[in-house]
């Protein structure tokens, strides 16, 4: 058992005038990521192991540069969030959605267009075009960048969100080793006053990305699928008072193994690795005795099923459990 803070927030956003405004974000965040296969440092510790803030958003927003249309530059939320499952689902004090986990990045540096179309009061037409480093919070490294587009639908009042999400970039560019990243992801949700109903799926290309040893010797480097479906459901049970949710994912990332021919895999993009698939639940209540202030008793459940012929992890066998308790609060505007 163990108190750890999951995520800490303090930003500021000012309006520098009607055409332009501007948001700083700075974050501290746990150092862990679990994905399938085992567990991965983000390194967002400092060397004595304190937690450490960084700059995840910088930026200045130019708006109305064109009719419906405004213009970012620096440090942004990407296309893989705005205005997609991060916000229907809600619940990120709890766990990351799918795609986050994968650290599909939720920021970069970058230049960003996001417009909008109005329709009639039933539709609500829109899109997010960004190009960007695809290192996140830290400098750029090499010379490729990334690129992320995104287009959603608000119908029937706006109780039916349709999304569609699309990336790209190269990893390592060499004339003996193509290695790229793509991801295409589709998001429906259906929001009631009392209940939303939410379901992603997404398949990501890594090319040339896992070294796979073959049974009867050699080498080969091959390409990797990954893909992954999650559902959720939240609503009120009593006011807005409390709540409850109900989330379950199931990630494969082993589409292009062939366990009649290779024997061993090692993937070059670590939240790829292609060993293990995982399914993932949680459940739990959101009682609010303030609308800032929540107390969320959940349970957090990850299974890992071996998908390369090898003794680990067991099938069944290898899973963590955790019954927590979450804090969630909001400070200022």
């Amino acid at each position: 058992s163990l108190f750890q803070f999951r995520r800490i927030y303090l930003g500021y956003d000012y309006n520098i005038s009607k055409k332009f405004s501007s948001e700083f974000l700075l974050a501290s965040e746990d150092n862990k990521t679990t994905n399938a296969g085992g567990s991965s440092t983000s390194g967002d510790l400092l060397t004595n192991n304190k937690l450490a803030p960084f700059i995840k958003l910088a930026n200045l927003r130019w708006k109305k540069i064109f009719p419906g249309a405004d213009l970012i530059f620096g440090q942004v939320s990407t296309p893989t969030f705005v205005k997609s499952s991060e916000a229907i689902w809600g619940y990120r004090c709890i766990e990351r959605t799918m795609t986050d986990i994968r650290r599909s990045p939720s920021y970069d540096f970058g230049v960003a267009l996001q417009g909008k179309f109005y329709g009639d009061d039933e539709t609500k037409l829109g899109y997010n075009l960004m190009i960007g480093n695809g290192t996140s919070a830290k400098p750029e490294n090499d010379r490729f960048k990334a690129f992320y587009g995104d287009v959603y639908a608000k119908l029937f009042g706006k109780r039916l969100m349709l999304d569609f999400y699309a990336d790209y970039q190269r990893l390592n560019w060499t004339p003996t080793w193509h290695h790229d990243r793509s991801m295409v992801k589709g998001f429906i949700a259906y929001t009631t006053p009392k209940i939303t109903f939410g379901l992603e799926a997404f398949l990501t290309n890594l090319t040339n990305d896992n070294i796979a040893t073959r049974t009867n010797g050699g080498i080969d480097t091959i390409t990797t699928q990954a893909s992954g479906i999650s559902l959720f459901v939240k609503g009120a049970l009593y006011k807005e008072k409390v709540g409850f949710f109900i989330r379950y994912d199931n990630y494969d990332p082993s589409h292009n193994n062939s366990n009649n021919i290779y024997k061993s895999y090692a993937a070059q993009t670590s939240d790829y690795n292609t060993n293990a698939s995982e399914q993932f639940f949680t459940a739990g209540l959101d009682i609010a005795p303030n609308k800032k202030v929540h107390i969320l008793p959940n349970i957090w459940v990850n299974t890992y099923n071996n998908t390369n012929g090898s003794s680990y992890p067991k099938n069944g066998d290898t899973f963590d459990i955790v019954y927590r308790v979450t804090l969630f609060y909001v400070y200022g505007k």
